[in-house]
């Protein structure tokens, strides 16, 4: 995973959430969707309550995510 893909989806900036890792763009916390996905909810639940947050943005995410995951070991 490039830190360059990570970045065009995620941002960290403390005056923005206090520095909490936020989908580019928005306020929304990361953590959210993983919250929410952990709870059972669908991404297009997800979506539903945080509009800011675009589809592709996630499905980015998790594509980094899984990638990294399933990197072989070094």
């Amino acid at each position: 995973m490039s830190a360059n893909q990570l970045a065009a989806v995620i941002e960290s900036n403390p005056e923005i959430q206090g520095g909490t890792p936020v989908f580019r763009g928005t306020r929304v916390p990361v953590q959210s969707l993983f919250d929410h996905l952990e709870a059972g909810d669908s991404i297009e639940s997800f979506l539903e309550g945080f509009r800011s947050v675009k589809r592709e943005q996630v499905i980015k995410l998790l594509e980094i995510c899984r990638a990294e995951t399933l990197a072989p070991a070094i």
